[in-house]
This record gives C-alpha cells, structure tokens and sequence, in this order.
C-alpha cells in the first residue's frame, strides 16, 4: 500500500496525495476505509484532546506536503498576528507556490505540483521560481514557461481545463496558460481544509 494511501486512511478522510487515483475506485479510502495495520477495523480508543489536536496538525501538514519544521514556522508567525490567525495560516498555506499551481489545474496532486515547480517549468511575474514554498502575493502572475508548454505534463492541459472551475480568488487563462491571484484566500472559498484553531492551540502549549 503507498503511503500516501496510508496517509488518507489514517486521516479518515481522502487528502487528494494521488491525484486521478483519488477520484477512482481504486482509491484505498473506498478499498479499505479503515486505519492501516491489522487492528484498523477494531473499535477505537477514546482519543485524548492532545491527541485529536496532534492528529489534526499531521492530517493538514500531510495535504499539503510541507515538512514539519516548515508548518511549525507557519503557526508560530499566525500566533504573533493579531486578527484571525486561522486566516493568516491559510493565507501561507495557500499562498505557496506548489499550492496555487495545483489550484489553477495545471498538476493533478500538490506533489505533481512540487514537481513542476522543481523543475523551473513555472514564471512568476516573467522570471523563473523553481522553489515551491514561495509565497504568491495578490496581483502576481503564474505562468508556465513557453517552451515547457509542448511537454508531456501540460500537452493536454488546455483540453482538461475547459471544465475546470478555479477559486474565486484565482484568475485563469485557459488559453494561454496564465494565472494571477487577485485577492486573499478565505476558509468559505476554498472549502474546509480541517480545524485550523486545533493547530493554533496545539502549538501554543
């Protein structure tokens, strides 16, 4: 079993690590919806508040592929601003690069995503960023490199994204393969990511 499969299954609920496989029935969560090892189908004990807020924090830390030390980083700084820290932890989340090139629909998996962006295939504002935890700020503008467009990875691209319905916060020319974000990410746009003020005060212990 993959361990991104593993990963959903522990989670409960599917993290959308495999790209299409996610959507198929191929997907473990609708194989096997249960925790992974031999005890997976047994009941479960009952979880400590310590322990939901730890499992919380490994669920979204695993959806977005950031190292342990990189998301520590981004709660500590949501802890020192004032106003809604949950907005602000998004706003990082989402504003990495890897993220909003998964958002715009040019990868299938934010660690397809990673990889673009590894790659140097991706321009912000016409210069070339192959670091993927870059953070995008509003009126920047996403672009896939001209001659990486007749690449294997972005060939089909255009047809795919003619039904694809990106954030309200995302621009997209379908044409001409070009995104800018416009404004700043919401929890009522872009959907329930997880309990974000179980992170906030998991790691203001």
């Amino acid at each position: 079993m993959n361990n991104n499969c593993k990963k959903c299954r522990r989670a409960g609920e599917k993290l959308f690590l495999k790209g299409e496989r996610c959507f198929s029935q191929k997907c473990a969560m609708i194989k096997r919806p249960y925790r992974p090892g031999l005890h997976g189908k047994t009941r479960r004990r009952r979880v400590s508040e310590y322990g939901l807020q730890l499992a919380e924090k490994q669920r979204i830390r695993a959806m977005y592929g950031i190292s342990e030390k990189q998301f520590k980083n981004y709660v500590k700084t949501a802890i020192r601003q004032k106003g809604d820290k949950g907005d602000f932890l998004l706003g990082k989340l989402e504003g990495r690069l890897d993220n909003i090139v998964f958002r715009l629909g040019w990868a299938k998996s934010r660690k397809s995503a990673r990889q673009l962006v590894n790659h140097g295939h991706i321009l912000i504002n016409q210069r070339k960023v192959d670091i993927p935890s870059c953070q995008i700020k509003t009126g920047d503008q996403i672009k896939i490199k001209e001659g990486s467009k007749k690449l294997g990875p972005f060939q089909e691209l255009k047809t795919t994204l003619k039904k694809y319905k990106t954030l309200s916060w995302l621009n997209l020319d379908k044409e001409n393969l070009i995104g800018q974000v416009v404004a700043q990410p919401k929890m009522e746009e872009v959907g329930k990511i997880g309990k974000i003020e179980m992170i906030i005060e998991f790691y203001s212990r």
